[in-house]
């Protein structure tokens, strides 16, 4: 019988290691959400497809549930981006120049996204009671307006957090890696 090893790291320090293992906890939130809602998306669509198919005709609520859930998903998926500092950006200023001069634009990138989602959070709890306050139905199923857009604050307060750590972290270390990955030239 091979003896066990310690617990903790391996003698290999250079092994490649699953990208889960290397996300923050908090980040896996946003993962599960977005395979949550792909797969939503996939089983509805793959509903009204069959539907369609068999009848001649669809499912009615689909559309809106469907245009509901890419929302949702492109806002899910925004945070874990600027949260894993992903996000688009133009590589040729951003990681050009000297070491601060990358890190001060990492900075102010981030400082960016976070007035921006911060002021979409803000400005996006007026429509939210808007809608409620004068009962919008929508326009596919005739439920609640807000039951929709009450998400546009919450996940832009998400996004807002995320871009706010994640200028707290540009400004503790080293300017931001090579995220050129196989598209270096």
């Amino acid at each position: 019988m091979p003896p066990s090893s310690p617990p903790g790291p391996t003698a290999s320090a250079s092994a490649p290691t699953a990208p889960e293992d290397n996300s923050p906890r908090s980040l896996r939130i946003e993962d599960w959400l977005t395979v949550i809602v792909m797969a939503a998306l996939a089983l509805i669509t793959f509903a009204n497809v069959l539907v369609r198919y068999f009848t001649n005709s669809s499912f009615a609520w689909t559309e809106e549930i469907s245009v509901f859930l890419m929302i949702v998903l492109a806002l899910v998926a925004g945070s874990a981006a600027v949260a894993r500092d992903v996000h688009i950006r133009i590589e040729y200023f951003a990681e050009g120049g000297s070491m601060a001069r990358r890190k001060t634009l990492a900075r102010f990138g981030a400082l960016m996204v976070a007035l921006l989602f911060g002021v979409i959070a803000v400005l996006s709890v007026r429509v939210v009671w808007d809608d409620y306050r004068f009962g919008e139905t929508s326009p596919g199923i005739g439920v609640p307006q807000w039951w929709y857009s009450i998400w546009l604050p919450v996940f832009s307060a998400l996004i807002t957090v995320r871009a706010i750590g994640l200028f707290i972290q540009r400004g503790r270390q080293a300017p931001p890696a090579d995220h050129h990955g196989d598209f270096q030239a």
